[in-house]
């Protein structure tokens, strides 16, 4: 629905109007309430904005709410006095229409038990002073006495575990404590033992290097001088290898010899048999004794190329 500016313009300044309106309502109460708050103090200065004037409103409005409730419960406990100074008159005038005693007539004595028995009310809370008040107030306390003593006992049931577990803990703890202690100096132990290893690892490295470097210089420098391979220490240990074979290989000849030489019958065909494996050793033993001279001239040789 389209509406004219003027009339937009016009609901618009209505509207300020009642804004500015409800602020001065506003701004009076709060006044007001301060002043009844303070009386003859002056006010303190307070910086005037809507956050603040919206926040002391809200103040007075629960200050004003509390008032009231305040006031409704001082005529509550000024119509409560009211009856009780009414029912006590009563009593009075009963007492003395009944059995011409009043208050003032009774002895110290009756005095007292008299303010024993209202302390005793007081303390119980009942309504009167009646033997129906009391006994079911005595009841309550009763049972109110027997359910504290068992809880008392389950508490201090309670209290004695826990000191038993506290003193598990602590001894639990102090336990812990030393094989910490002793997990400490043995992890500084295996450190320091660690750490030697590596240093000895090191070591042990850098001397294989070296070796490995003097190895590798020795190897070309005996490359350069003409060194023949039968004599390096591997062509060695083979020949050595293979001079042990030899001698294995001969135990078994001789022991086949030694067999034909205790034969008797045949003489001619064990002579024959005999040289054969005579010729046969000799010629394994001319080779075992050349490599034998072969191996005693090698390290003349590589002592003579050495130097």
């Amino acid at each position: 629905m389209w509406r004219e500016p003027q009339t937009l313009q016009a609901e618009a300044m209505e509207g300020r109007e009642e804004e500015q309106k409800e602020e001065e309502e506003k701004a009076e109460k709060i006044a007001f309430w301060l002043k009844k708050i303070f009386g003859d103090q002056p006010i303190p200065k307070y910086e005037v904005n809507p956050r603040t004037t919206d926040i002391l409103y809200h103040l007075s409005e629960c200050n004003k709410t509390r008032d009231r409730d305040v006031s409704l419960v001082i005529e509550d406990l000024k119509q409560k006095a009211r009856d009780y100074e009414s029912e006590a008159k009563y009593l009075q005038d009963l007492l003395m229409e009944s059995v011409n005693l009043s208050f003032t007539s009774l002895s110290s004595i009756g005095s007292s038990y008299l303010n024993a028995l209202v302390d005793s009310a007081l303390v119980l809370e009942t309504k009167d002073t009646s033997l129906a008040s009391f006994i079911p107030a005595v009841n309550s306390l009763a049972s109110d006495l027997f359910r504290t003593k068992a809880r008392n006992e389950e508490m201090e049931v309670e209290l004695n575990k826990l000191g038993k577990n506290l003193t598990a803990t602590l001894i639990l703890e102090k336990c812990l404590r030393e094989d910490l202690k002793k997990a400490e100096l043995h992890l500084s132990v295996e450190k320091a033992r660690v750490d030697s290893r590596i240093s000895n690892i090191d070591f042990l490295k850098a001397k294989s290097d070296d070796l490995r470097l003097r190895i590798k210089a020795a190897e070309e420098q005996l490359s350069a001088r003409g060194m023949d391979d039968s004599l390096s220490h591997q062509s060695l240990m083979a020949l050595s290898e293979r001079l042990a074979e030899l001698k294995q290989q001969t135990a078994p000849l001789k022991k086949k010899l030694e067999s034909y030489l205790d034969l008797m019958p045949n003489p001619s065909l064990a002579q024959v048999k005999i040289e054969e494996a005579k010729r046969e050793l000799n010629s394994m033993d001319a080779e075992l004794t050349k490599k034998v001279d072969m191996m005693e001239l090698l390290p003349d040789q590589s002592k003579r190329r050495f130097t």
